[in-house]
């Protein structure tokens, strides 16, 4: 099943919501970077909260870049989304793996460790919007719904699960994303608190066939809600031969020559060879090219 995220509304006005099934843009990504089961998760879970941040853009040049930097053995995750919700990710070490956890779980805390997180929304031309917070768990839900909070002031709740199978592929992977508007009604909001234990095991749900709509209807219980869109989203990146030519030029003259150099006497070819941190493609530059 295609990737798909639902929106929708509380008819009260007090809350919109987000469910995202990112099951088929996880495996993409765990077939670029080759991940560990317990690295397959967490970069999972990253690549799945940003691509709902995505959607929430506004113009069609808007981008989001959410970099989770921890010191755990994963090291640096670094994910980027535009406004269509389509995302890309980056994993420093994605071979990192940890025992499970107490609770016989991936240990997704343990591999990111303590650290921060950092959102960057470029607008443009305008400045872009930045926001740093620390990690809380390093589970990926609970820092995104903490950076909401205190970088934005807006209250939200952020469920997000990444199911690995044996064979280190994803079964199942989703999200749901709620957030509440301005002079939301307090009894919608407690509802909605009391639903939240209902996504414990999100992933399952959609391992298991549920649809959106399925889940959606299940963490809203009996609060009513409309539901206004629902967009396809792949794992898409955004890398080009004239982008990277460009980036192997902005290195300078005397760089470029030492590079050219030491391939030469490594390789008996004057080249460079540069490759795209989220897809894995590799791009060659002759010295005439460059």
């Amino acid at each position: 099943m295609p990737s798909e995220i639902l929106r929708a509304i509380t008819k009260d006005g007090s809350a919109r919501i987000h469910v995202i099934n990112s099951t088929e843009a996880v495996n993409r990504a765990i077939e670029i970077h080759q991940t560990s089961a317990t690295a397959g998760a967490a970069m999972g879970r990253l690549l799945t909260v940003t691509s709902v941040m995505g959607c929430m853009l506004g113009e069609e040049n808007d981008t989001i870049t959410v970099t989770v930097k921890g010191d755990g053995e994963l090291g640096m995750m670094t994910a980027v989304s535009d406004w269509c919700g389509n995302p890309r990710i980056y994993v420093e070490n994605p071979a990192a793996d940890l025992p499970l956890n107490r609770q016989g779980k991936l240990d997704v805390g343990g591999i990111v460790g303590g650290g921060v997180l950092q959102v960057i929304r470029d607008a443009g031309g305008e400045e872009p919007y930045i926001g740093i917070t620390p990690l809380v768990s390093g589970e990926i839900g609970d820092d995104i719904a903490s950076y909401y909070v205190e970088s934005e002031q807006i209250p939200t709740m952020c469920a997000v699960g990444v199911l690995i199978d044996r064979d280190l592929s994803c079964s199942g992977a989703g999200c749901v994303l709620i957030q509440m508007l301005p002079f939301y009604d307090e009894a919608t909001a407690e509802k909605l608190d009391e639903n939240a234990s209902k996504l414990s095991r999100i992933s399952s749900m959609f391992a298991s066939g549920m649809s959106c709509e399925e889940v959606l209807a299940a963490a809203m219980g009996d609060v009513e809600y409309d539901i206004f869109d629902k967009i396809s989203v792949e794992y898409k990146c955004t890398c080009s031969r004239e982008r990277t030519l460009r980036a192997v030029r902005s290195l300078g003259k005397d760089e470029i020559t030492r590079l050219l150099l030491e391939e030469k006497e490594r390789t008996g070819c004057a080249q460079i060879e540069v490759g795209c941190r989220f897809c894995g493609k590799k791009y060659a530059f002759t010295e005439g090219e460059i």
